[in-house]
């Protein structure tokens, strides 16, 4: 009864390879898909949402562990992949590397007009567009000056009123279709002259 306990807290050395190269390879292509399905995989989850991400998480954790799970190789399993969650945290600090591993924010209404090639490019339906408004405490389009689907799959509603600021619409998709009339002219950091005297 104690080797059962013992081989259940162990694993040998080749065990350790195929937890560490197996966290490797699930940690690999869970990016390749969120970059593949884009932001909405990131979003806040539905029931049906959920319950995938369950099952994706229990597919996962099997495939990392194997066929006989140890406490060895889930904290070798945990380590691989907080380690390459560091790992890629520092590369995604870089511009390019940015690039490749991050989905753009997207525009999904410029001004009170919804931008529907957009909705379909996310995936987001028009109702889930209204309840975000709603929550947004919108009770007119009117009100709106844009709404962003960002990068982490949550959805921005910037309103009219004080203009915005381009820069905040910079390497936003399609950011360039907001109506000119709700930007801001001058540079808001643009220093005022000083009053004589001085």
């Amino acid at each position: 009864m104690l080797d059962d306990v013992l081989a259940r807290l162990g694993v040998d050395a080749a065990g350790a390879l195929a937890v560490v190269l197996s966290a490797v390879g699930i940690y690999l292509a869970f990016l390749l898909m969120v970059r593949l399905l884009g932001q909405r995989v990131l979003s806040r989850l539905s029931t049906f949402d959920a319950v995938v991400a369950v099952m994706l998480g229990a597919v996962a954790g099997r495939a990392v562990l194997g066929d006989t799970p140890t406490l060895a190789a889930g904290v070798l399993g945990l380590g691989t992949l907080f380690a390459l969650e560091a790992a890629f945290g520092r590369l995604r600090s870089g511009i390019r590397v940015s690039a490749l591993m991050n989905n753009r924010a997207v525009l999904l209404m410029a001004g009170d007009r919804v931008l529907e090639a957009n909705l379909r490019r996310v995936h987001v339906v028009e109702a889930e567009l209204h309840g975000a408004l709603r929550k947004a405490g919108v009770r007119n389009l009117g009100e709106i000056a844009c709404v962003v689907f960002e990068a982490s799959g949550t959805i921005s509603v910037l309103r009219r009123g004080t203009p915005v600021d381009p820069r905040l619409l910079a390497g936003v998709r399609d950011g360039d279709l907001v109506p000119r009339e709700l930007l801001t002219v001058t540079p808001p950091d643009s220093t005022p002259p000083r009053p004589p005297g001085r």
